[in-house]
Protein backbone atom coordinates (compact mmCIF):
# COMPACT_ATOMS: atom_id res chain seq x y z
CA UNK A 1 0.00 0.00 0.00
CA UNK A 2 1.09 3.18 -1.02
CA UNK A 3 1.11 6.84 1.17
CA UNK A 4 -0.54 9.53 -0.38
CA UNK A 5 1.88 12.67 0.02
CA UNK A 6 -1.08 14.82 1.80
CA UNK A 7 -0.27 17.45 4.01
CA UNK A 8 -1.09 17.94 7.52
CA UNK A 9 -4.61 19.69 8.23
CA UNK A 10 -4.14 23.68 8.86
CA UNK A 11 -6.36 24.92 11.02
CA UNK A 12 -7.82 28.26 10.86
CA UNK A 13 -6.35 31.21 12.86
CA UNK A 14 -7.81 32.02 16.12
CA UNK A 15 -10.99 34.59 15.63
CA UNK A 16 -9.72 37.79 17.59
CA UNK A 17 -10.87 40.11 19.74
CA UNK A 18 -10.04 42.95 18.08
CA UNK A 19 -12.02 44.27 16.17
CA UNK A 20 -14.80 43.15 17.62
CA UNK A 21 -18.43 42.86 15.96
CA UNK A 22 -21.01 45.16 15.14
CA UNK A 23 -23.34 44.37 17.89
CA UNK A 24 -20.69 45.45 20.44
CA UNK A 25 -20.18 48.79 18.79
CA UNK A 26 -23.56 49.54 19.31
CA UNK A 27 -23.64 48.35 22.50
CA UNK A 28 -20.91 50.50 23.54
CA UNK A 29 -22.21 53.38 21.95
CA UNK A 30 -25.58 52.81 23.57
CA UNK A 31 -23.77 52.20 26.81
CA UNK A 32 -22.12 56.24 26.73
CA UNK A 33 -25.19 57.55 25.20
CA UNK A 34 -27.32 56.20 28.65
CA UNK A 35 -24.48 57.01 31.16
CA UNK A 36 -24.31 60.76 29.56
CA UNK A 37 -27.94 60.88 29.94
CA UNK A 38 -28.01 59.94 33.29
CA UNK A 39 -25.38 62.39 34.58
CA UNK A 40 -27.27 64.99 32.45
CA UNK A 41 -30.59 64.36 34.23
CA UNK A 42 -29.28 63.91 37.41
CA UNK A 43 -27.38 66.99 36.94
CA UNK A 44 -30.10 68.72 35.90
CA UNK A 45 -32.42 67.54 38.56
CA UNK A 46 -30.09 68.76 40.82
CA UNK A 47 -29.86 72.25 39.97
CA UNK A 48 -30.93 74.60 42.59
CA UNK A 49 -33.34 77.02 40.32
CA UNK A 50 -35.47 80.05 41.48
CA UNK A 51 -38.61 78.06 41.13
CA UNK A 52 -37.36 75.48 43.59
CA UNK A 53 -35.94 77.95 46.30
CA UNK A 54 -39.25 79.72 46.26
CA UNK A 55 -41.23 76.82 46.77
CA UNK A 56 -39.29 75.48 49.88
CA UNK A 57 -39.50 79.18 51.20
CA UNK A 58 -43.69 79.07 50.38
CA UNK A 59 -43.88 75.50 52.67
CA UNK A 60 -42.34 77.11 55.04
CA UNK A 61 -44.31 79.99 55.41
CA UNK A 62 -47.44 78.04 54.59
CA UNK A 63 -46.04 75.81 58.22
CA UNK A 64 -45.47 78.61 59.97
CA UNK A 65 -48.26 79.08 62.70
CA UNK A 66 -46.44 82.03 64.47
CA UNK A 67 -47.56 84.82 61.93
CA UNK A 68 -50.82 86.57 61.50
CA UNK A 69 -52.77 86.36 58.31
CA UNK A 70 -51.38 89.92 57.62
CA UNK A 71 -47.70 89.09 58.24
CA UNK A 72 -48.16 86.11 56.00
CA UNK A 73 -49.60 88.01 53.26
CA UNK A 74 -46.76 90.20 53.23
CA UNK A 75 -44.04 87.85 53.29
CA UNK A 76 -46.18 86.66 50.44
CA UNK A 77 -46.17 88.82 47.88
CA UNK A 78 -42.32 89.59 49.41
CA UNK A 79 -41.26 86.35 47.91
CA UNK A 80 -43.53 86.52 44.90
CA UNK A 81 -41.97 90.05 43.94
CA UNK A 82 -38.38 88.09 44.61
CA UNK A 83 -39.30 85.13 43.06
CA UNK A 84 -40.29 87.70 39.44
CA UNK A 85 -36.97 89.92 39.83
CA UNK A 86 -34.62 86.85 40.06
CA UNK A 87 -36.59 85.09 36.92
CA UNK A 88 -37.57 87.93 34.56
CA UNK A 89 -35.74 91.00 33.69
CA UNK A 90 -35.85 93.56 36.08
CA UNK A 91 -37.39 96.12 34.38
CA UNK A 92 -40.23 94.39 33.66
CA UNK A 93 -41.27 93.94 37.62
CA UNK A 94 -39.64 96.55 39.25
CA UNK A 95 -41.83 99.34 39.37
CA UNK A 96 -45.13 97.70 39.19
CA UNK A 97 -47.60 97.80 42.08
CA UNK A 98 -51.24 98.12 42.70
CA UNK A 99 -53.55 96.57 39.12
CA UNK A 100 -50.40 96.72 37.61
CA UNK A 101 -48.45 93.86 39.70
CA UNK A 102 -51.58 91.72 39.56
CA UNK A 103 -52.22 91.45 36.28
CA UNK A 104 -48.42 90.84 35.25
CA UNK A 105 -48.98 88.17 38.31
CA UNK A 106 -51.57 86.96 35.91
CA UNK A 107 -49.80 86.01 32.81
CA UNK A 108 -47.81 82.90 33.40
CA UNK A 109 -51.26 81.45 34.54
CA UNK A 110 -53.68 82.45 31.36
CA UNK A 111 -56.16 83.37 34.06
CA UNK A 112 -57.03 86.18 35.94
CA UNK A 113 -56.43 84.43 39.36
CA UNK A 114 -54.73 87.47 40.99
CA UNK A 115 -56.39 90.49 39.49
CA UNK A 116 -60.11 89.34 39.68
CA UNK A 117 -59.48 85.93 42.29
CA UNK A 118 -57.84 85.13 45.59
CA UNK A 119 -55.01 86.50 44.63
CA UNK A 120 -56.33 89.88 45.27
CA UNK A 121 -55.60 89.78 48.80
CA UNK A 122 -52.47 90.48 48.11
CA UNK A 123 -53.28 93.93 47.05
CA UNK A 124 -56.21 94.84 49.69
CA UNK A 125 -55.44 92.62 52.72
CA UNK A 126 -54.68 95.35 54.84
CA UNK A 127 -57.68 96.90 54.23
CA UNK A 128 -59.64 93.67 54.86
CA UNK A 129 -60.82 92.34 58.56
CA UNK A 130 -58.31 90.26 59.83
CA UNK A 131 -58.58 86.34 58.94
CA UNK A 132 -60.77 87.69 55.78
CA UNK A 133 -58.22 85.87 53.31
CA UNK A 134 -58.46 82.07 52.37
CA UNK A 135 -55.15 81.45 52.90
CA UNK A 136 -55.01 77.83 51.45
CA UNK A 137 -56.62 78.85 48.10
CA UNK A 138 -54.17 81.71 48.05
CA UNK A 139 -50.99 79.73 48.49
CA UNK A 140 -52.18 77.05 46.09
CA UNK A 141 -52.51 80.03 43.76
CA UNK A 142 -48.98 81.31 44.51
CA UNK A 143 -47.78 77.75 44.04
CA UNK A 144 -48.89 77.13 41.00
CA UNK A 145 -47.43 80.55 39.75
CA UNK A 146 -44.37 79.50 40.79
CA UNK A 147 -44.33 76.33 38.97
CA UNK A 148 -44.89 78.30 35.48
CA UNK A 149 -41.87 80.21 35.95
CA UNK A 150 -39.32 80.01 33.31
CA UNK A 151 -36.72 77.47 34.68
CA UNK A 152 -33.73 80.07 35.91
CA UNK A 153 -30.77 78.47 37.42
CA UNK A 154 -29.35 80.34 40.84
CA UNK A 155 -26.32 81.01 40.27
CA UNK A 156 -23.83 78.78 42.99
CA UNK A 157 -22.57 81.06 46.06
CA UNK A 158 -18.54 81.61 46.41
CA UNK A 159 -17.66 80.15 49.36
CA UNK A 160 -15.71 83.11 50.95
CA UNK A 161 -15.37 84.33 54.26
CA UNK A 162 -16.05 88.15 54.84
CA UNK A 163 -13.18 90.48 54.97
CA UNK A 164 -12.80 91.61 57.89
CA UNK A 165 -11.33 95.29 58.46
CA UNK A 166 -7.63 95.88 59.43
CA UNK A 167 -7.14 97.26 62.67
CA UNK A 168 -4.50 99.49 63.76
CA UNK A 169 -2.36 98.95 66.80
Amino acid sequence: METLPLRDIHLPDPISWWPPAIGWWIVSVAAVLLIATAIWLIRRWRQVTVAKLALRELDALQKDSTLGMTEKLRRLSILLRRAGLSAYPREDVAGLTGEGWLEWLDRPLGTPRFSRGVGRALLDAPYRPVGDADMDRLITLCRDWLKALPRTVVPPRKNSAPQQAATEP
